[in-house]
């Protein structure tokens, strides 16, 4: 049955999580109509869907949703195949990222994040008892990487791994075994400092030139000033909020970050410290680690092993998301195009988000039944 209102255990329903993100999506509300009041109404129009949806995936057995992940998965490569082919995709900032609806805009790549964590979850569960064979591996590998190269290709390699990295941890959570743990890490961590080392060099051929000069400019900020000029104006405004933001006296009219490009989005976080000043800048941290713990908590609380790989999944998208993009506008990473959720302009993220957080509630309500799978 897709809804049975009788089997959930409201007394179990995440207040606390709601909470949380009522605050963050509320403070970037407000952030969103300073910097660009022109995006207010479409901001609003995205947290009631995004609201809608929650509400829809929170009621809707998530056991109904992960036997849809063939489906999932075929439209969500489909959205990311069409993003490619000319004239349909559409290009913003050098980027063919976006599908154009008419009515809006969707991002598929965001969709697919969301989309990977159930289909993921359900190919654990279902070769639960094998995980730890090679066929189950390399075929849990492949289904993974057929989206990650698409996206890879718009080009979008922060979304890339973001992909790659909640999928490392779903398969750590599954139950990987630490004699195929232990030799990944022997070879994985020299490789990826090598990879590091490659992509820097003038001959590598992994990364547009663009991607690799984000990288050498974080490493050599004073040979690409045009390049970090908006990290390094984040890093002022930021300062500029000082202890306190706004209450030490100023007003939003004398906001720097209102002449900084796509603050709205990617920047966002630069508004948050100007505006809140130190103080508020680290509650919204705090409020945003709360976000992922409270994620893990329901995992370790889910009765069922797809339960606890979709908690998983989703926490560690929110977590990854959160380091990189506060990384970048503090200089401490390459820029890489990350929203920061709940916060960033954006409907197809935050309907994404919206979607996981139902996918969570909704695991948390069945946490008092009897475990499946």
């Amino acid at each position: 049955m897709l809804i049975n209102f009788k089997q959930y255990n409201y007394k179990k329903l995440d207040i606390t999580l709601i909470f949380v993100v009522a605050v963050i999506v509320s403070v970037g509300t407000y952030l969103i109509s300073i910097v660009d009041e022109s995006l207010t109404s479409k901001q609003i129009l995205g947290v009631i869907l995004g609201i809608v949806v929650c509400a829809a995936v929170t009621l809707i057995d998530y056991h109904t949703i992960c036997n849809m992940a063939i489906i999932l998965y075929i439209i969500g490569l489909i959205l990311l195949i069409l993003v490619q082919i000319p004239g349909i995709g559409v290009t913003v900032y050098g980027a063919t990222r976006w599908l154009d609806f008419y009515i809006i805009q969707i991002q598929p790549s965001e969709l697919c994040k969301v989309i990977m964590i159930i289909v993921m979850a359900y190919y654990f569960t279902l070769f639960r008892d094998t995980l730890n064979t090679w066929k189950t591996l390399v075929i849990g590998i492949i289904i993974m990487a057929i989206p990650i190269l698409l996206i890879f290709n718009q080009p979008d390699l922060s979304s890339s791994l973001v992909l790659v990295f909640f999928f490392i941890m779903m398969l750590y959570g599954a139950g990987l075994s630490y004699k195929i743990i232990v030799p990944c890490l022997i070879v994985g961590v020299p490789s990826v400092v090598a990879l590091i080392w490659y992509v820097c060099q003038p001959y590598q051929v992994l990364l547009d030139d663009y991607q690799q000069k984000r990288i050498l400019g974080l490493i050599n900020p004073e040979d690409y000033p045009d390049l970090m000029f908006q990290q390094n104006k984040a890093v002022n405004i930021i300062g500029k909020g000082k202890l306190y933001g706004l209450f030490n006296g100023g007003s939003t009219q004398d906001l720097s970050c209102l002449s900084m490009p796509i603050v709205e989005s990617d920047f966002i976080f630069s508004a948050i410290g100007e505006a809140f000043g130190f103080i508020g800048a680290a509650l919204i941290i705090f409020l945003l680690l709360l976000l992922v713990f409270r994620c893990l908590k329901t995992a370790k609380r889910a009765k069922d092993y797809t339960g606890k790989l979709i908690c998983i999944g989703v926490s560690a998208m929110f977590m990854f998301q959160v380091f990189a993009n506060i990384g970048v506008v503090t200089r401490i990473l390459p820029n890489t195009g990350l929203p920061l959720p709940f916060l960033s302009y954006g409907l197809s993220a935050l309907l994404s988000y919206m979607a996981a957080l139902g996918l969570v509630l909704n695991i948390g309500l069945q946490g008092n039944l009897k475990a499946r799978g």
